[in-house]
């Protein structure tokens, strides 16, 4: 199939209605998600979280060796892919994948016994073992779609994952399942969004080999996995080293406060962020459209991350008081602080590293996992020893303060608006929360106070960000609504 060539008028059209779209259609999926986590928090226990993290880390650390960047090379890719090139990379994937599950069979009992695991535990392990073999059979049909900037086609098979595995997961939670809950989950996840991905982009599966696009594809394959992997080793890697030190009832009240505190980023971010890595790529040599565009995509970010994390840090503990069954999740509430400072600078910097990438500064982002990989490792374990889940909780807000750099660096390449695109919205969070803060101590711990607050937040925002936006706030909304129905 011939892949059209796109004017920048049709990139920017794409990618606006691909964020608009994307986010428009995943809103409500979100909510249910949401609705499920929240059920699961009540029906599950800080080690039953804390087993699914410590097992699903271990999975994920092999999951970063599985296409050695390959998939994103086709991705960036100025040409249109051969059918050499992505057989190629199949095929290379798919052996990659054998061995990577044969080490993790292989090692599958010390796993369990060094943390102490039950046989459920190791059932988890199977489980998500067979997930990374399903899903790496969808990569080619995916990056078909990403190339065509198809976003639409390529979230529903994500809206079905997503439906099928939290029904499945909550209703085997109520029944008592504990942690095979999520070992039954994981395999009708994995099963539905294979199936659905092909019946959207259908691909011949067929194995070839050439040397030639593997060195061609490798040139941003390789820097590029490079750096997932130092990410995989920073986060991943941390919560392995971090299960040893806190044991599953510590990394799952750790996993309780990340869950909550990125609540916004998988509402706001990761749709932008997933339409912007292709689109900036078609964007690499069009300076000036490419500066209004990651100006646009960051702002759009922060523009809802930062006032929804204010809100979280202030109505969660209230949340947990009225809840009888999150009593059990009030020692999570200091670490919920400090990750949330941590996560608002991933709102601000995300778009930035996948920036450098699809301008193909991948040596530049490099650098910046480097630095973070080396801060997260003298920090956060040190902390954990000294002050347990909050030592831990600092240290990630201590690596997050150093995302400053990536501002700094990356202004250097694409002179973006750091006033448009993060101070405007963190000035009118930061009103926000001083709002909130000064009207709680006036309220009593009601739900019925919890909705005063919810009002007032997002009234005072409102105020707070058109009153330094203006009205181009509005016509930017108008715009994007347009965009949604055009043919």
């Amino acid at each position: 199939m011939e892949e059209k060539n796109l004017t920048v008028e049709e990139i920017k059209g794409k990618s606006i209605r691909g964020v608009v779209v994307l986010t428009g259609r995943t809103f409500i999926l979100q909510i249910f998600a949401l609705v499920a986590q929240l059920l699961l928090f009540a029906y599950l226990g800080q080690y039953e979280f804390g087993v699914f993290v410590i097992v699903s880390s271990v999975v994920n650390f092999l999951t970063y060796f599985s296409d050695i960047g390959l998939a994103a090379a086709l991705i960036q890719k100025k040409e249109q892919p051969s059918q050499t090139d992505l057989r190629t990379t199949f095929a290379v994937q798919q052996g990659i994948i054998l061995i990577l599950l044969s080490v993790l069979f292989l090692f599958s009992g010390k796993i369990i016994s060094h943390y102490f695991l039950s046989k459920e535990g190791l059932w988890l392990i199977y489980a998500l073992g067979t997930s990374l073999f399903l899903s790496s059979l969808k990569s080619i049909p995916s990056v078909l779609l990403e190339r065509k900037l198809e976003f639409v086609k390529l979230v529903f098979p994500q809206i079905l994952e997503t439906v099928i595995y939290n029904i499945a997961l909550v209703v085997l939670a109520m029944k008592g399942f504990g942690i095979t809950s999520f070992t039954i989950a994981v395999i009708l996840r994995s099963l539905v969004g294979l199936v659905v991905i092909y019946w959207m982009q259908p691909w011949k599966i067929g194995l070839s080999f050439s040397f030639k696009s593997l060195k061609e594809l490798f040139k941003f394959g390789i820097p590029y996995q490079i750096n997932t992997l130092l990410a995989t080793f920073k986060d991943d890697g941390m919560t392995i080293v971090l299960g040893s030190i806190l044991g599953p009832a510590g990394v799952g009240i750790l996993t309780f406060a990340q869950k909550i505190a990125r609540f916004p980023l998988t509402f706001f971010m990761d749709t932008v962020t997933k339409v912007t890595f292709p689109a900036f790529s078609r964007l690499q040599d069009k300076g000036k459209d490419l500066e209004r565009s990651v100006t646009r995509s960051i702002f759009f970010i922060c523009l809802l991350v930062f006032p929804s994390l204010v809100g979280i840090i202030v109505l969660m503990p209230w949340i947990v008081e009225l809840v009888p069954k999150y009593s059990k999740w009030s020692t999570a509430l200091i670490p919920l602080i400090f990750v949330s400072i941590n996560f608002a600078f991933a709102a601000g910097t995300t778009s930035l590293t996948n920036l450098l990438n699809a301008i193909g500064k991948i040596k530049i982002t490099f650098y910046l996992m480097i630095m973070w990989t080396v801060l997260t490792w003298a920090l956060v374990p040190y902390l954990t020893i000294k002050f347990g889940v909050n030592g831990a909780s600092i240290g990630y807000s201590l690596v997050g303060l150093s995302s400053v750099v990536a501002i700094y660096v990356t202004k250097k390449y694409v002179n973006f608006s750091i006033l448009d695109s993060m101070i405007k919205p963190l000035i009118a969070s930061l009103i926000m929360f001083l709002s909130l803060v000064f009207i709680k101590r006036f309220l009593s711990v009601s739900f019925y106070s919890l909705g005063i607050l919810t009002l007032t937040g997002v009234i005072t925002y409102a105020v707070s960000i058109v009153s330094m936006i203006g009205v181009s706030l509005i016509d930017d909304a108008k715009k994007s609504f347009n965009t949604i129905f055009k043919k």
